[in-house]
């Protein structure tokens, strides 16, 4: 049998397995055999996450939407982030990225939740670096990772989107039944 990933898998594979391509293209394979479903909820990437996941042939199955929330009252507004923990802690915080990964799912009704949050540069923000993300996927429980990244603004973003597919990835395998 076939994996998800695997040359020739569903046919839908664009590049090799650990490309953002393949990684992608085997995320939208998986949910869809699942038959789950996807929201992300963008800030620093500004929709390149989107992008990226409905540059995939079949994405339509398994693909909610997207909130880009660039301006810090729009989490709070648009994703539920509390005011509170914006207060506290600034748009840029782990925390943030789980609850904006959980507004994304619960306000687009999907199965994951998915958001990226940081700094892309070229100028600190708010007394941190650029390269400074913090990401989140979540089902239920969210599983967070922060970055420190190197390079200009749109190696950041670039990057950022790689490590937020990489870390579904890893959540959704282990979702696995």
């Amino acid at each position: 049998m076939t994996h998800p990933g695997a040359p020739g898998a569903a046919g839908r594979h664009d590049g090799p397995v650990d490309s953002p391509d393949g990684l992608t293209a085997r995320i939208v394979t998986v949910l869809t055999q699942r038959g789950q479903t996807l929201a992300t909820a963008e800030s620093l990437t500004g929709g390149l996450l989107g992008a990226a996941i409905t540059a995939i042939p079949g994405a339509s199955a398994v693909y909610r939407g997207g909130i880009v929330a660039y301006a810090t009252e729009l989490k709070a507004v648009l994703l539920g982030v509390p005011d509170g923990l914006l207060a506290m802690h600034g748009p840029v915080h782990p925390a943030v990225a789980a609850a904006m990964a959980a507004g994304a799912r619960d306000r687009l009704s999907a199965t994951w939740g998915l958001a990226t949050t940081g700094v892309a540069g070229p100028d600190p923000v708010g007394g941190l670096a650029p390269g400074t993300v913090h990401i989140a996927a979540s089902a239920g429980t969210p599983a967070t990772r922060s970055l420190a990244l190197a390079g200009g603004r749109d190696e950041v973003r670039r990057d950022t989107v790689a490590a937020a597919l990489k870390l579904l990835w890893e959540q959704v395998r282990e979702d696995a039944p």
